[in-house]
């Protein structure tokens, strides 16, 4: 499953009415932790057939980015039935995320 890009727009259906956990990263394109976390996302898409994985810009959502307290990036938050269910702030492993999947 390729990573998807969620907006203030498609937050609603893409997160908090899916059916499953969903990891979201908020990033911004100049953020260097930022670009070092990419590639284990993509990665986590990837391999990862039950959860869902997208992305959101913060500098594009400052909504959604303000309604979850994101204050650093990158940040990675869990959802587990439309609610935050674990919350990483700054570059993590994807062993760390992948563990609280299950």
């Amino acid at each position: 499953m390729s990573v998807l890009k969620i907006t203030s727009k498609n937050f609603e259906e893409e997160v908090l009415k899916a059916e499953g956990p969903v990891i979201i990263d908020f990033y911004a394109d100049w953020c260097g932790p930022c670009k070092m976390m990419s590639p284990i996302i993509d990665n986590i898409a990837e391999e990862t057939n039950n959860a869902k994985v997208g992305k959101i810009n913060v500098d594009e959502a400052q909504d959604l980015a303000a309604m979850y307290n994101v204050m650093s990036i990158p940040t990675i938050i869990i959802f587990k039935d439309g609610k935050p269910y674990k919350k990483f702030v700054g570059v993590t492993s994807k062993e760390n995320i992948l563990n609280e999947l299950n």
